[in-house]
């Protein structure tokens, strides 16, 4: 008997869960920064190469496993090659792991919602974040911080209510809501931004080229780095979701409609962003260098203060931006979520309301007990660190290494798979591309990582913690995927038969 799989309500339903996955914290905190850093405009040069070379040639790959072998990462990594499903575990992992850590960081920009009424921050903005609301001592502390545990609760419940509703009414239905709210709300926000005064200086810093920086290798790693992180390839989310497509679905299509509209949303944060700069270089008398940072620092210390230059104003324009963070919070965490949760219903046969309870509950127990402290700072910047710089990029780069390399056998059945149902057709160019640029740039930026964070304790913390938090996540990507390797699942027997039944797969 056929084993009944989900499905998307259609096409364009996928798309728009796979876009609200790809649109997540790192477009709108990460990318203005990192053009404005690299090159300016002449950052679009490389990020626009990178994107095409390996973005999307990796995002094809997802599809296709996701796609042919219907199933979460591990499955089909197993069905298709046998020594593969550590891959898929290891990506399985990967995706627990920033669950989370990833709903702390939508509950600081859910307090921050209601922090912009009346502006709340005050003067001093970074003060006001790490002393005052996450209560960071620097080191683990036990603070207990009440606004921490009630809104991880309150995260927690959203998407575990989410995650029990499936595929269709839960995980679509969701995004259905989300990315159209999101567009509308930063939409908003970006056009309050640019009617600013000073918003043209802010802009000129992003988009003036400075085509000197494209001599820099470091440029093009850095092009290479955020795109890959920022489509969601590589951690087993577009594997998952393809899974759950109709048989003849346009994949390619669909690839290139969900990679564009990530860099389109890119581009629409980076101009909201750096009007915004450009507004309080003017408004403060300082350089839009002196103003512009990336990350928690932008969002949390940079962001309050353009907003506090505002006015009564400013307590909307906070409103909307903090809310777009939250959205897109939140239609990356149910992605990341369905990731374990998938994995875990092929691997023991467990019903949906069993994984989301024992997966997406274990997730949220670790992560109310963990970030309802003085520590969540510490444990969001260790752990993020190293499951973004590592866990992704070798889960990444092992799913390639794996299939274009070590199984080369399987490569024209792949291409077969995804020629006979998409517009766009795939050949050489793509097997290139994943067989010599995509891994090349994944090595170099691997070792560098690696080599950086041993040279130097990263951001000067303790080795206790770095162990524990960073290395020891790693260790745990590792033995909790060799571990799952070797427990028996309850459909390896049939899918080894199918295999010696069948070669192409």
């Amino acid at each position: 008997m056929a084993e009944q799989r989900e499905n998307w309500s259609g096409r364009t339903g996928f798309i728009i869960a796979a876009i609200g996955s790809a649109v997540g914290l790192g477009n709108i905190w990460r990318f203005p920064y990192v053009a404005y850093d690299n090159g300016g405009g002449a950052f679009m040069v490389p990020y626009l190469i990178a994107l095409l070379t390996a973005g999307i040639p990796l995002l094809f790959l997802d599809y296709i496993i996701g796609h042919r072998y219907r199933a979460a990462p591990p499955r089909a990594y197993r069905k298709m090659v046998r020594s593969a499903q550590f891959v898929g575990w290891w990506q399985t992992l990967v995706s627990f792991v920033i669950a989370i850590y990833y709903a702390a960081v939508i509950v600081w920009a859910g307090s921050y919602m209601f922090f912009s009424f009346g502006q709340k921050w005050g003067e001093d903005t970074t003060t006001f974040f790490v002393s005052d609301f996450v209560k960071h001592t620097g080191d683990l502390t036990s603070v207990f911080v009440p606004q921490m545990f009630t809104g991880l609760i309150i995260v927690w419940a959203l998407a575990m209510l989410i995650m029990f509703g499936g595929i269709r009414k839960g995980v679509e239905l969701a995004n259905k809501i989300c990315i159209p709210l999101l567009i509308v709300l930063f939409g908003i926000m970006v056009f309050k931004a640019i009617s600013l005064p000073g918003a043209t200086i802010g802009l000129n810093a992003f988009f003036e080229p400075n085509w000197e920086k494209m001599k820099d290798p470091n440029v093009w790693l850095a092009a290479y780095g955020h795109v890959f992180f920022s489509l969601s390839v590589g951690f087993g989310i577009m594997v998952t979701y393809a899974s759950y497509l109709k048989k003849n679905t346009n994949l390619t299509g669909a690839g290139l409609v969900v990679g564009f509209a990530n860099s389109s949303f890119e581009l629409l944060a980076g101009i909201g962003i750096f009007a915004a700069i450009g507004f309080m270089a003017m408004s403060t008398g300082q350089d839009v260098a002196e103003v512009a940072s990336g990350g928690v620092g932008l969002a949390f210390f940079v962001f309050p203060k353009i907003i506090s230059t505002m006015g009564s104003s400013g307590d909307f324009v906070g409103f909307l931006f903090f809310g777009s963070l939250v959205i897109a919070g939140i239609s990356s965490l149910i992605s990341i979520l369905e990731v374990p949760i998938s994995a875990f219903q092929d691997k023991f046969d467990w019903s949906r309301k069993k994984a989301v309870g024992v997966i997406g509950g274990s997730c949220a127990a670790i992560s109310i007990v963990a970030f309802s402290t003085g520590s969540s700072l510490v444990l969001v910047d260790v752990i993020d660190h190293f499951a973004n710089n590592i866990g992704i990029v070798a889960g990444g780069l092992m799913s390639i290494v794996w299939v274009m390399w070590f199984n080369r056998q399987k490569i024209p059945g792949l291409l077969a798979h995804i020629n006979r149902i998409s517009s766009v057709k795939l050949g050489g160019a793509w097997v290139f591309m994943l067989t010599v640029i995509t891994p090349t740039v994944l090595t170099i930026a691997l070792g560098l990582k690696l080599i950086d964070l041993v040279r130097e304790p990263y951001e000067g913390y303790s080795a206790t913690i770095l162990l524990l938090f960073g290395w020891g996540i790693v260790v745990f990507f590792g033995l909790g995927a060799f571990i799952f390797t070797r427990i028996k699942g309850r459909h390896d027997d049939e899918d080894d038969q199918a295999r010696l039944n069948d070669p192409t797969l």
